[in-house]
């Protein structure tokens, strides 16, 4: 790849914060921690993936809303700069709300609402926490968190045996995430990936999606250990039990591509449909539906302008 690395408008701040036995990494723009008065904005990234990802959105709003909030994008555990006190062989997105509830609680002491934007699994949970939490939640802004197609209890069984299973390949050391050469080897694999993704924006995420091991390979900063199943089956009427739950208004915005396809029918091949998705959405109280038309799942690196307008009309 001959390309240089996309240059931010709005330059990244980072930091770590520690809270439930981890050292939080957090990436942030727009006004500065100190503030407590400027409105809070957390922007919680997807499954491998981290909270630099949303640089190009940062980037793409406008100066009057950047110079008025406070945006923060955490790392997950497992994901990105964010440490932990130890290992672990599987995650769950307990752990997540856990985390989002305690850095809420650092970011805004008060108890003022907050605004929420996530991305795929950042989408999901931003929807899980606001039913949870309403009284935290001021507006939730769901960029493809689609959450599962649904489970049958009888899946219950094999879906804990194939937990087993992964979990001892993941201890033979058979689940380890391949490295690369270089960081435009990082880039290229992000391309593949998106190929929507220009080559130097690629450049720019591989640096935070990856870093150099000090032996001559750069190693994806997301723990193999993510790659295992969860035990536990997707349970929807659980999940439309905290949507119905929700009390901030709610923005779902979901991709088409050039030739009008969804990307979630695109990803689970007529297991779960977008309209399925869109009658989850029903169940949300106060919900209004967006697509970002020329978008793939990554609709927030593809579209970042598209989002952003929609995003600033609706916060």
């Amino acid at each position: 790849m001959n390309a240089s690395a996309y240059t931010p408008l709005r330059p990244l701040r980072s930091r770590h914060v520690a809270l439930r036995h981890i050292s939080m990494h957090l990436s942030e723009w727009g006004v500065p921690p100190g503030d407590a008065d400027a409105p809070l904005l957390v922007l919680l990234h997807g499954w491998m993936d981290v909270g630099a990802s949303f640089q190009f959105v940062a980037d793409a709003f406008s100066d009057g809303f950047a110079r008025s909030r406070r945006m923060v994008a955490p790392d997950w555990r497992g994901f990105g700069l964010t440490r932990q006190s130890g290992p672990v062989d599987h995650y769950t997105i307990a752990d997540c709300l856990g985390d989002l509830d305690a850095l809420l609680t650092l970011l805004a002491p008060d108890g003022a609402p907050v605004d929420l934007a996530g991305h795929s699994l950042g989408g999901h949970i931003a929807m899980l926490y606001a039913g949870a939490r309403p009284q935290r939640v001021r507006r939730v802004v769901n960029l493809e968190g689609f959450g599962l197609p649904a489970a049958a209890p009888g899946q219950a069984p094999a879906r804990m045996a194939q937990w087993l299973d992964e979990l001892a390949r993941l201890h033979q050391g058979q689940a380890g995430l391949k490295p690369y050469a270089n960081a435009a080897a990082v880039a290229e694999r992000l391309r593949q990936n998106n190929p929507r993704l220009p080559a130097d924006k690629a450049l720019w995420l591989a640096g935070h999606w990856a870093q150099p091991d000090g032996q001559g390979l750069w190693r994806v900063l997301g723990d193999p250990a993510h790659k295992v199943i969860s035990p536990y089956l997707f349970r929807l009427e659980e999940t439309l039990a905290a949507y119905r739950a929700i009390t901030a208004p709610v923005l779902a915005a979901h991709a088409l591509d050039e030739k009008g396809r969804d990307s979630l029918g695109l990803l689970w091949r007529g297991q779960y449909t977008l309209a399925e998705y869109l009658e989850r959405m029903r169940s949300v109280p106060d919900c209004r539906i967006e697509a970002v038309q020329g978008a793939g799942h990554m609709l927030h690196h593809d579209q970042p302008q598209a989002v952003v307008r929609l995003m600033e009309s609706f916060l």
